[in-house]
């Protein structure tokens, strides 16, 4: 009984609103740290794609292509199509876009497909060009 009376006089509103406050702050760092881990990550499989497509430099001139990365999204440009992969949550969208049936500088995507690898993404790319090149 006399525990429960030590616990009753202890209880309070003000108490309670700091616990959460506390709580509510923590939560909002852990969120916003896996916030940036996944931002890192995404930037790390940007970049991995780019060095991989970078390294078949003759490739791409052969078939008038110029790579391009910003942030997040690498793409194989083309005068005729635009190829992107854009790398967000864990994923990338991969896209082929038609710049011949579009106003410049706006390219609608024709395909699209998601994936969760960068060796997927780079299998799905090519794909896509083979699609463009046929």
């Amino acid at each position: 009984m006399t525990e429960d009376k030590t616990r009753t006089a202890t209880l309070s509103l003000k108490a309670a609103f700091e616990v959460e406050q506390v709580r509510r702050e923590a939560a909002r760092r852990a969120r916003e740290d896996a916030e940036r881990r996944q931002q890192e990550e995404d930037l790390a499989r940007a970049e991995e794609l780019e060095s991989a497509l970078r390294a078949d430099a003759a490739f791409l001139s052969d078939h008038a292509l110029t790579l391009d990365r910003r942030r997040y999204t690498v793409s194989l440009d083309h005068a005729d199509f635009r190829i992107a992969a854009y790398f967000e949550a864990g994923r990338a969208s991969v896209t082929s876009a038609d710049k011949r049936t579009a106003h410049p500088g706006a390219t609608a995507p024709r395909k699209q497909e998601s994936v969760d690898t960068v060796p997927d993404a780079l299998r799905v790319m090519a794909q896509f060009l083979a699609d463009e090149t046929n």
